[in-house]
């Protein structure tokens, strides 16, 4: 049958239009897809916010809130691990490269300085900060008690800064994992921690010994924060939390892990206010912030030269000694010594450290059921940078032995001296002076290394610009400025030294 072309005209143009309207419909959902939502987060050591279980899947209730967060934005979350201190500055990056992130969620405070920076969306977490301490001690009952005690926190925190603002009597002591801190002080080597709520519910299950003393005080919320620029992601970031709150969803994962309680109840009120809040904008102390800063940063720069100061005479010593073992020593004690420099050169300073501050009191307790195997935080530094550093030492020594004629030991022996004091009288005082530029370099070195002590709790210099630049990130340039100076005060004089003896000792033989 045929179709006339005034019968076929209309019902071909309704069925093209009908098509361009399914097209249409169709099209914007591919043309419009939504990138994925870069989140950032820093979930090593990171229980109860994001972890992985057991099984080893990838777990928390804020990794819940993420993927909650993302489905009512329309868009696959991504996760991008960083480390914690450093995650706001992920979000200076373009979202769509390495690290780059749209947002941060990782248990981040309300803070001023931070809103300032950033755009901030409406708390999801009610938090309070819980001073945790073992059950079987008793110098410690209540906050009122922490004055001359050694208390751990996680450094850059608000629980660091109200450590430090309202206890000024206790020593704190930053540590860059949270577990890490609870450990220590579940060993006896800590006195106490102070811990965000979240934090200290889940590991007092995994840490039956300890218990929370004193009532939490009460601290502030947990916030997401995003670039100042992306407004509609804030707005929506806000409509989801808010429905989150409002449909119990979030009250559900909280209940998951055991983080709710009464402070959330307020969270649905807080909807219906101004944020963030008033009074979050207070000024900070104008006009004496580096009056503030500066003691802080000089006293961190003392530690620094009571490390390099007390460590390197150290290394000098034991790797003269190891130096004379090696080239005089019998064949018995030549082995483990070169076994000795080898293993010390062939594995990071941060490895010793982390070896000999958190392994040896468990390989002591395993030996001698009971014992206090430990070193404290300075006494570990200081040693581990002595050791670390002999190995080099005694490498620097034993080419400057051997660079001494062999004629002068063979005189020296001629003339009825024992072996022994023919190499402490005659060997030794020219292999030391040919060694001594490239010893006063290491020293010049050993000054910088300082700074990977911050990993065992020591509060140098690096570690205080850590902890104020958390603080105050509109002084970065300034912070670094400062920091850097400090090192080049405390460092350039060796280098003139090194100079002068370079030029002075520059003949053969080590002879001027």
């Amino acid at each position: 049958m045929k179709t006339s072309p005034q019968k076929f005209l209309p019902r071909a143009a309704t069925l093209v239009a009908v098509l361009f309207s399914l097209t249409a419909t169709a099209t914007p959902a591919h043309a419009q897809e939504l990138p994925p939502l870069r989140w950032g987060t820093d979930p090593t050591g990171g229980a109860p916010f994001n972890y992985r279980d057991a099984a080893g899947t990838q777990v928390g209730f804020e990794f819940e809130l993420a993927g909650y967060l993302a489905a009512k934005l329309g868009r696959t979350p991504v996760m991008i691990d960083g480390d914690w201190s450093k995650l706001p500055e992920q979000l200076n990056k373009p979202a769509d490269v390495a690290k780059g992130v749209d947002v941060i969620l990782n248990g981040y405070e309300l803070r001023a300085d931070m809103a300032a920076k950033f755009g901030v969306s409406r708390a999801y977490y009610a938090y309070r900060l819980a001073l945790m301490v073992r059950k079987d001690q008793t110098a410690i009952r209540d906050w009122a008690d922490l004055d001359g005690q050694r208390v751990g926190v996680l450094g850059g925190t608000v629980a660091n800064d109200y450590l430090v603002r309202h206890h000024p009597g206790a020593t704190v002591q930053p540590n860059d994992d949270v577990a890490s801190v609870i450990q220590l002080v579940a060993d006896k080597r800590l006195a106490a921690t102070v811990q965000d709520g979240p934090a200290a519910t889940h590991f007092l299950k995994e840490f039956p010994t300890l218990q929370v003393a004193g009532e939490p005080v009460k601290a502030g919320y947990y916030v997401i924060y995003s670039r100042k620029a992306d407004v509609e992601l804030g707005r929506q970031l806000d409509a989801a939390i808010a429905s989150g709150l409002r449909d119990g969803t979030f009250r559900r994962v909280y209940e998951k892990y055991g983080l709710w309680n009464a402070d959330q109840d307020e969270l649905v009120g807080l909807l219906d206010q101004p944020w963030p809040p008033a009074d979050l904008a207070a000024p900070a102390e104008a006009g004496n912030v580096w009056r503030r800063l500066l003691p802080q940063l000089f006293d961190a720069a003392g530690v620094t030269l009571a490390l390099a100061f007390g460590s390197f005479p150290l290394a000098m010593a034991l790797g003269l000694l190891v130096a004379v073992g090696r080239v005089y020593g019998p064949r018995w004690l030549r082995l483990p010594l070169g076994i000795y420099v080898e293993v010390i050169r062939g594995t990071p300073l941060l490895l010793q450290l982390y070896a000999m501050y958190y392994m040896v009191p468990v390989f002591a307790e395993r030996l001698i059921p009971g014992s206090v195997g430990y070193f404290t935080p300075f006494a570990c530094g200081l040693l581990g940078l002595a050791l670390n550093y002999s190995a080099y030492e005694a490498e620097n020594y034993r080419a400057g032995l051997l660079a001494v004629p062999r004629g002068q030991l063979e005189a020296a022996l001629a003339l009825g001296m024992s072996p022994g004091k023919a190499v402490r009288v005659v060997v030794v005082p020219q292999a030391v002076r040919i060694v001594i530029p490239p010893v006063t370099n290491d020293f010049i070195a050993l000054f910088k290394d300082t700074s990977v002590c911050s990993v065992i709790m020591i509060t140098e210099l690096t570690r205080k610009y850590n902890e104020l630049y958390n603080f105050n990130r509109d002084l970065i340039v300034e912070l670094v400025f400062v920091t850097a100076g400090l090192y080049l005060f405390m460092s350039y004089p060796l280098a003139l030294l090194a100079g002068v003896l370079e030029r002075r000792y520059a003949t053969a033989g080590g002879r001027p």
